[in-house]
């Protein structure tokens, strides 16, 4: 073993050393993105691409886009396939976005007005999705895909704003496109990321921040009917200040990387480690993706291999196996065969965990977050 490869087995399993333990073998897939626009279509990616836009060098602006019914029904074909030892299928938590900037009303104020429209009312304008929540709700009542709540955009709000009254170039040049979410290692824009939305430079942004988070929890019921036990900030990204307004809007427990990243305004301070089952003062409870199956961003990877070795690290501490696996995994809509591809190793990746661990359980984060919580260790 070289020492980069040895870094890397001693940094996941010390990783997973600290915090709640089970016996239990659980496997929980937890998914970003939902909801959310990024690239509106093929001919807004090409046109991009013609005015010197480098979306090509970016997974999620090649291939991320509002997931439509044939994006659905191949994901829910390959879940459906298997089951747990319990008899459940393996699901995929659904971190949500509840809404999306409305271009139209942004331009007419001028840029000084940000509006936006509930994802629902997006999905209506996007080719082919005209019915498409109503595929969403059939998952939900199928048990196999769980919404759960990632933020009300999955955009920093004034920072994009601040761009686009400046008359910024590339920003401008998206937005015509109705489209926020060009990555910073593509643009030529000296600027932080769009896509950090609790990203606040100072005390009055997070103060908005937390009326957009209890905004966004209210809209998350009004549309699916219960409240989100769970939340995953975007790009990980969340200062400790807006606890209290999760709590207060009934999430219990914060979805994470091993990593909980402080926004700019706090910088003086450490971004914090996290471990499975850590509690805040106010109870809430903290779990952290200690496995990954992306294999859009890593297409070179061994990405079903290297999975397994981290359930196989985290079953040896006894920890449960949360697996980051981005929506952008799953969608066809721009690049079917981003979808056929990725879908065939998830298929491999299933079968393989239900044939070395015939005993697993397949859960959503909420339904972990239920379990340490009863459970004493």
């Amino acid at each position: 073993m070289n020492l980069s490869n040895f870094k890397k087995v001693l940094s996941r399993n010390l990783a997973n050393v600290q915090g709640w333990k089970t016996s239990r073998k659980i496997v929980v897939i937890e998914s970003d993105d939902w909801g959310t626009i990024r690239m509106p279509s093929k001919n807004a990616y090409n046109q991009l691409l013609e005015k010197g836009i480098r979306v090509d060098q970016c997974a999620f602006n090649r291939n991320d886009t509002l997931a439509n019914d044939d994006d659905f029904n191949a994901l829910f074909k390959v879940l459906k396939f298997f089951k747990g030892k319990d008899h459940k299928c393996p699901k995929i938590t659904a971190n949500t976005i509840v809404a999306n900037p409305d271009f139209d009303r942004i331009r007419k104020s001028n840029f000084e007005e940000y509006h936006f429209e509930f994802f629902t009312e997006t999905l209506k304008s996007y080719e082919g999705r005209t019915d498409t929540f109503n595929t969403w709700k059939q998952g939900l009542s199928e048990g196999i895909f769980i919404p759960q709540f990632h933020g009300r955009e999955h955009l920093n709000v004034s920072r994009w704003l601040h761009f686009l009254k400046a008359n910024s170039y590339e920003t401008q040049l998206a937005f015509e496109y109705q489209l926020f979410g060009l990555s910073t290692n593509i643009t030529k824009e000296k600027r932080r990321s769009y896509l950090a939305a609790l990203d606040f430079d100072d005390e009055k942004e997070l103060e908005k921040g937390k009326d957009i988070l209890a905004e966004g929890l209210k809209i998350f019921q009004k549309i699916f009917g219960y409240s989100s036990k769970s939340f995953i900030a975007p790009n990980y990204v969340w200062s400790n200040k807006l606890n209290q307004t999760l709590q207060l809007n009934g999430v219990k427990y914060f979805q994470s990387g091993r990593i909980q990243v402080l926004p700019k305004l706090e910088t003086a301070q450490k971004n914090i480690r996290r471990h499975i089952g850590q509690k805040n003062e106010l109870g809430q409870v903290y779990t952290f993706r200690n496995c990954t199956f992306e294999p859009s961003v890593f297409p070179n990877n061994d990405n079903v291999g290297e999975c397994l070795k981290e359930i196989q690290t985290a079953f040896r501490w006894n920890k449960p196996a949360i697996i980051n696996s981005h929506r952008l995994n799953f969608i066809g809509a721009i690049n079917e065969k981003n979808r056929t591809q990725n879908l065939q190793l998830l298929e491999e990746l299933l079968s393989k965990i239900i044939k070395r661990w015939p005993n697993v359980e397949f859960m959503s984060s909420d339904e972990l977050g239920d379990l340490i919580t009863v459970t004493k260790n």
